[in-house]
């Protein structure tokens, strides 16, 4: 029985997770931090900082603010807890930091925590393998709500990456064609993205060639994909050595 604290429990993302954990069998939410502990009642503690928390726990999965990473990380390192680490928009010195702590404490980092993105990760990368060097272009679309702030998405750069990675990291990126009339260059790999409505996320990976087209698609219909791969990597983190882990690791 995995025994784990949530870190901002009291957000949307850790109501979630609580929902998550509360009817799998194989863990158990020991308790929560939340910087305001009576806004939801609870069915297990909060404390208002991990460092006043007195429960014994296993893993801390955490879905909170950047702000709030600096006190986690301390924490964390305070009671050797594992980290699984969902909080986005760190600074370079939090990622340092994150990076850092890894070595005393194991801490796990992805860009999407869905087990179906992470797998496809795995899928575009063979893909890539196979079909770049048979002339194919690459292009990825994604898309999400209208109220989405950056663009294009951390996921979406995440696929590129993972193709760019197994092609020796010879492609560069493309956002926008809109400034110049010209072709299009075999070394590049292009990035849309869409925003409108309510799209939760969506991400299209094009592999283009002579007469035929490859496709591999991910649709997400609720943010609980996002808290269930978490839920996941901290059942995988608890039995882990320190080092700095991520999603590939949990799906093997």
């Amino acid at each position: 029985m995995t025994r784990i604290i949530m870190h901002g429990c009291n957000g949307h993302m850790g109501q979630v997770i609580s929902d998550i954990i509360a009817q799998d069998s194989d863990c158990i939410m020991a308790a929560g931090i939340d910087i305001n502990p009576d806004a939801v009642s609870n069915p297990y503690p909060v404390f208002t900082s991990l460092k006043d928390c007195d429960v014994e726990a296993d893993v801390v999965i955490d879905f909170s603010t950047a702000k709030a990473v600096d006190g986690l990380l301390e924490g964390c390192l305070a009671k050797k807890l594992p980290l699984v680490l969902c909080t986005t928009g760190l600074s370079p010195e939090q990622l340092a930091k994150t990076e850092a702590a890894s070595r005393e404490i194991p801490v796990l980092r992805s860009a999407n925590m869905s087990l179906g993105v992470n797998t496809i990760m795995k899928l575009v990368a063979a893909a890539a393998t196979v079909l770049a060097g048979a002339g194919f272009d690459m292009e990825i679309v994604e898309k999400h709500h209208n109220k989405k702030l950056d663009a294009p998405s951390g996921t979406a750069l995440a696929l590129a990456d993972a193709m760019n990675e197994v092609l020796n990291n010879e492609y560069t990126y493309k956002y926008d064609r809109s400034q110049e009339r010209a072709k299009r260059s075999d070394k590049e790999i292009g990035i849309s993205a869409v925003r409108g409505g309510t799209i939760v996320g969506e991400h299209e990976v094009f592999f283009c060639g002579q007469d035929e087209v490859v496709e591999i698609k991910h649709t997400a219909y609720s943010k609980a994909i996002f808290g269930k791969g978490a839920v996941q990597a901290a059942k995988y983190l608890a039995a882990q050595k320190p080092g700095y882990y991520n999603m590939s690791h949990v799906i093997g």
